[in-house]
């Protein structure tokens, strides 16, 4: 094989990436969410977030304030990670879900939104109180498949639940000729309230399995864990170990699980689950064709600081290898603008301070130090 020049030779770069997902039951903002996005953690270069909630307040009146402005959520997290250069890439709403992408100012050159899908599963596939929100980007060249989704409660309706996973995979079609089904995507991140029970257990086995931290003994009656062993597409979607108490249902304020004359049991409903495309050897030692990838899970964990909610929120952290082509890469220092534009308004809202992007600097370990875009 003749050697590449360095203008062709593929490069790799690690992004790392923050996925949240978290039911908040209607409640509003708390005033602190430095746990939850990692602000504190000093050994985390946080590159991109994805935060996925399910039951945000959907009522008439705040549906109507939510037309005109950006709903509470979204403002409290672009004003917490916009001082931090990080910029609202895509959201899209559906009822109570809202799924929202954020990433450093550096990596947007290299970020195409591709399209954004709702899919509502409830009242027959009629209302979305259930279902499943998408983002589709390229990212770096890659092709990228997001979904936050609520599938139906109770423990009886698994078949249901399942039956609902497999609609929402079905709807993902995407009207570009030249864009492929999703399960060719290089990656999907599939996350949110999958309201998975846990079967069989009593509810006194599995609070003393909780209370003494036996969490694998209750692993093998998950719900989600039974259908993958039977499913085989299902069982190609990967997820971190249950290492933290199940996070659902709660007292609201509290850390105590349900006290109610219902005493639900407690249940894994919140999840984080990924797929990456699979690759033959030749495309590992064919330069010219798509370069494959590598995600590492680097922590799966709930959040119990947080009682807004009779759920805890979750989160997942990725170290994300991708491999870029570097003719690929624009040879400009030029000045780029950032533009907010208002779907609501019809206008633009919102226009940075010319920046620089170093076409290279990405691909370094540790940046330049460079100006940052002001809004």
């Amino acid at each position: 094989m003749e050697a590449m020049s360095p203008r062709t030779e593929p490069r790799c770069r690690t992004l790392s990436i923050h996925v949240v997902t978290w039911n908040v039951a209607s409640a509003a903002p708390p005033p602190d969410l430095s746990d939850l996005l990692q602000l504190n953690n000093l050994d985390l270069d946080l590159d991109i977030y994805v935060i996925g909630l399910q039951e945000l307040n959907c009522g008439i009146m705040s549906l109507l304030s939510d037309t005109a402005f950006e709903d509470p959520w979204s403002s409290y997290f672009m004003d917490v990670l916009s001082p931090l250069s990080f910029v609202k890439v895509s959201s899209v709403r559906m009822q109570g879900l809202l799924l929202l992408i954020f990433a450093k100012y550096q990596h947007l050159p290299f970020i195409q939104v591709l399209s954004t899908k709702s899919t509502p599963t409830g009242l027959f596939g009629y209302w979305g109180n259930k279902g499943g929100v998408n983002i589709f980007l390229k990212l770096y060249g890659y092709y990228v498949s997001i979904i936050n989704c609520h599938l139906p409660p109770h423990m009886a309706n698994n078949d249901q639940r399942l039956e609902h996973f497999d609609r929402i995979l079905e709807m993902q079609n995407f009207e570009a000729q030249d864009t492929p089904n999703i399960l060719d995507h290089d990656l999907i991140l599939w996350f949110g309230d999958m309201n998975f029970r846990i079967e069989d257990f009593g509810l006194h086995f599995v609070r003393e399995s909780i209370k003494n931290q036996r969490y694998s003994d209750l692993w093998e009656k998950d719900q989600l864990s039974i259908a993958k062993r039977h499913d085989p597409l299902l069982r190609e979607f990967q997820e971190g170990s249950l290492l933290f108490p199940p996070t659902y249902k709660f007292d609201k304020n509290s850390n105590n699980y349900d006290t109610s004359e219902k005493k639900r049991k407690p249940a894994w409903t919140d999840r984080i689950l990924w797929r990456l495309k699979r690759q033959s050897q030749t495309d590992f030692q064919t330069p010219e064709l798509s370069a494959p990838f590598a995600l590492f899970l680097r922590s799966y964990v709930s959040h119990m600081v947080y009682t807004i909610s009779d759920h805890k929120p979750v989160t997942c952290t990725f170290d994300l290898e991708v491999y870029i082509d570097i003719s690929d890469i624009p040879e400009t220092e030029d000045q780029f603008l950032l533009f907010y534009y208002s779907n609501n308004l019809h206008s633009v809202v919102g226009i940075s301070k010319p920046f620089k992007i170093q076409p290279f600097s990405f691909l370094e370990e540790d940046p330049l130090d460079e100006a940052q875009p002001q809004i």
